[in-house]
Order: C-alpha cells, then sequence, then structure tokens
C-alpha cells in the first residue's frame, strides 16, 4: 500500500439523518487518478449483511465525490448519491428471498461506510480498508414519540411529532405478512403527522380468538386517532400498502364513521366482493389459485388471480363514492397484484361517476411491487408467508433495482406533498428534515 493512501480521508455529511435524507459521501486525500472501491456495509436485526459498493477514479486533487462521480461499475452505476443505500444487496453466501425491514424503529440502521484500494468485488472481509464511517439512519426525528395502543383491542403504534399539536393524522395499514409494521408512519410522523400504524392480520385479537379482525377494528382505530388530543379530528387520512389498500378503499367508501380528508393507496386493488368481511376479501383472490403463475426461477406471480378486472359492481369498491381525493401509486412491473389494471378501472369508474378530478395516479415503468420510502433497498423477490397459508413461498414481487429506486424517492416526495396539501392546507407543517 503507498504510504500516502494510508492518509485517506472519508467523510458522510449528515452522518446522522432520517432514512428519506440524502448524504454527501467524499473521499479526499488520495493518490490522484488511483483506483477505490467505496463500499457500505449493513447487518440487519435478522442477524443477515447485506452490501453495496461502487468503483472510482479519484480526480486529479486526490478527490471523490459521490454525489458528483460516477461509479464505474459495481452494484449501481454512474452518478448516484444514494446508491450506496438503494443498491444494497445480500452478501454472497447469504441463504435466498431476504428482503430488509426495520423491525426496531427506536434504534438506528447502521451502514458502515469504507473505502478500499483498487476496484474489489468480493473478499472485503480480509481486506483492510483506508478508511472508514458509521452512518446512522432513523425512521424517528428527534422529539417523535412512539405509543404504544392497545385500546378497544387495538394493536397498534402511534407515532406524534414534536409539539404541542394539533397535528393531521393518519391511519396506516400494511398487507399481508402480518405483524406491526412501523417504519412507514414513523417516518411520517417525522413529517408532521400523528400516524397510526395498525396490525390487524396478526392483532391480540386475532390471536387469542383465532379470528380475523372485523370492520369495526378499524373503526375503532379511526375514533382512538381521532379522539387523541394532540389529533386535528377533521384532518385524517388513510395508506395503505398492498391488501392494505382493500381495507383502505372500504373503509373510506362504505364506512358511516370513518370520515376521511384523503387517501393512499400503494400496489392494491379495488377489487374485494364488497359486502365481504375482511377475512373473505382476504381469501377472495385464493377462489382463482389455479391462475398462478410461476417465473424461471420458480418464484410465484399472483397478479393473474384477480384478471381479468370484474365487470361485476359487487366484485369491486364503488370508488364513484369516494368523496375526498385519493392518490394511486402503481408499479407497473408489479408481479403480485394487477395494480396497473386496477388503476385504469378506477379511472373509469370514477370519470363515469363525476369524482375524477379527486384521482391523481402515478405510474412507474419497470417498478415492482414493493414501493417503499427512498432509498429502501429494491427487493425483486423474497420469502413471504401471506395470512392463511401455511408456510413460506418465495414470491415474484417485480421491478427493476434502478427504475424501481427512482420510482420510491419520486413517490414519496409526492405522497409527502399530496398529504401536506389535503391535511395541512395553507397550513405549514412542522417538518423535521435532520437529526
Amino acid at each position: 500500500m503507498d504510504r500516502k493512501q494510508c492518509c485517506v480521508k472519508l467523510s458522510v455529511q449528515p452522518s446522522r439523518g432520517l432514512m428519506d435524507e440524502k448524504f454527501i459521501v467524499l473521499v479526499q486525500n488520495a493518490l490522484p487518478g488511483s483506483q477505490l472501491t467505496i463500499r457500505a456495509l449493513h447487518q440487519c436485526e435478522d442477524g443477515h449483511s447485506w452490501e453495496a459498493f461502487g468503483h472510482y477514479t479519484a480526480d486529479t486533487t486526490g478527490t471523490i465525490n459521490v454525489s458528483e462521480d460516477p461509479s464505474i461499475r459495481g452494484t449501481y452505476s454512474g452518478v448516484e448519491q444514494m446508491g450506496l443505500l438503494w443498491s444494497l444487496r445480500p452478501i454472497p453466501g447469504s441463504k435466498p428471498g431476504l428482503r430488509m425491514r426495520k423491525k426496531n424503529i427506536q434504534t438506528p440502521m447502521e451502514v458502515t461506510i469504507s473505502v478500499y484500494q483498487g476496484h474489489q468485488t468480493e473478499g472485503f472481509a480480509d481486506l483492510v480498508p483506508l478508511s472508514g464511517v458509521v452512518v446512522e439512519r432513523w425512521y424517528m426525528a428527534p422529539g417523535v414519540r412512539r405509543i404504544p395502543v392497545t385500546e378497544g383491542g387495538l394493536t397498534a403504534a402511534l407515532f406524534l411529532p414534536l409539539g404541542p399539536g394539533p397535528f393531521p393524522g393518519l391511519l396506516d395499514r400494511y398487507g399481508l405478512g402480518g405483524q406491526l409494521v412501523e417504519y412507514r408512519a414513523a417516518l411520517l410522523a417525522s413529517h408532521g403527522f400523528a400516524s397510526m400504524a395498525i396490525d390487524y392480520v396478526n392483532s391480540k385479537f386475532t390471536i387469542e380468538t383465532g379470528k380475523m379482525v372485523d370492520n369495526q377494528y378499524f373503526e375503532t382505530a379511526y375514533r382512538v386517532l381521532q379522539q387523541h388530543p394532540q389529533v386535528c379530528k377533521s384532518r385524517i387520512a388513510m395508506i395503505g400498502f398492498s391488501f392494505g389498500t382493500s381495507i383502505t378503499l372500504k373503509m373510506a367508501i362504505y364506512s358511516e364513521i370513518i370520515k376521511l380528508s384523503a387517501v393512499v393507496c400503494i400496489s392494491g386493488t379495488h377489487v374485494q366482493p364488497v359486502d365481504g368481511s375482511v377475512e373473505e376479501i382476504l381469501r377472495f383472490p385464493y377462489k382463482n389459485a389455479g391462475k398462478t403463475r410461476f417465473s424461471e426461477k420458480d418464484e410465484k406471480i399472483w397478479r393473474d388471480q384477480l384478471l381479468p378486472i370484474p365487470t361485476d359492481p359487487s366484485l369491486k369498491a364503488d370508488v364513484g363514492r369516494l368523496q375526498c381525493p385519493l392518490l394511486l401509486l402503481v408499479g407497473e412491473d408489479d408481479q403480485n397484484w394487477p395494480t396497473q389494471e386496477s388503476a385504469l378501472n378506477i379511472k373509469e369508474m370514477m370519470a363515469q361517476a363525476g369524482n375524477s378530478h379527486l384521482l391523481t395516479v402515478l405510474s412507474y415503468p419497470n417498478a415492482g411491487h414493493l414501493i417503499e420510502p427512498p432509498y429502501t433497498p429494491h427487493t425483486r423477490s423474497s420469502n413471504f408467508r401471506p395470512a392463511g397459508m401455511p408456510e413460506k413461498v418465495m414470491c415474484l414481487w417485480g421491478g427493476q433495482t434502478v427504475e424501481h429506486s427512482r420510482a420510491q424517492e419520486d413517490a414519496w416526495k409526492k405522497i409527502l406533498f399530496f398529504l401536506r396539501e389535503n391535511l395541512y392546507g395553507d397550513r405549514n407543517p412542522t417538518l423535521f428534515s435532520h437529526l
């Protein structure tokens, strides 16, 4: 190793920030024209390690700025300021089917960013880095509070922004993977929304009784959020992902109790038995299990189970009755749900009903099903055990890494704008952009 290379300086600013906040990675004091590898390493809470890396060449001053200089190759290429995060992948030798999801959002995602001499692609564990920095990525901004919610039999967590409020409220539902998924609600609270994450698949009620929750469960969640002294009761929205969109649309359209100011549906569909219970809606696609396809890697493709989109009105949520703005997010390579076909039909239904002015559709080519907050690593397929199935299966979610990552970043900005516009109006929310 050249003696001067021992003096290489690596800095990341900010080294502590929110998950949706960009950072600047800067290498200085390298030999001009030297070949260097910049690598990110993260160990998940489940013990599995993920890595990303780019190959760079130092300029005439011995400097590399990841936000300005191109990666020649690696897990990403070109000028990609956040490539060290969104291109994270399981390290070689990991078991197949992994997906990165933060469980304990009261601790940060820690990422070690290091610089190595030469253009390296493997064997990092045996190499000595020239320099390294530990970066913290948080879903909870300083002052955001997490409050467990068990009132009314709920299994939920409420995240309150810093300050006295009152804040607009959000009810957040993920899909059929089960357990309480909190990271998006925490991040939304970091942007000024009182956000409640709800577990409706493996709730305490379901565990104790063996029964699925019913509509009343979601109406209880709405009431609990609405009645909180730091929540503005007249400004509440719902955000649903995957199967969570089915419940979100059902409640937004048919509930006599839930009155919403806005709805966000990510990677979902309006196809459902309108008069069905939560369990009946859940099991409805399984009636067409014979339409399941398999990829060349034997990954399950479920999107055809709800195709063609029914013409029977009893099998579609009547979006023509919606009275609040609706934002639809569609990944055009979604292999799990027929989101693109559903969005087209929703658009037609709302146009016929005269409420199409309430609809905004964001459709992303080559984006898959798992549209998450920005810089979340793209997972094209993973092991998955939906509610009601006895074992995990390998599920194809779809998407191409670069386009999917671009979609996540763009969609998140537009979700925040949509929510601010419809929940805050002319008021300026208290935003938390830095830690």
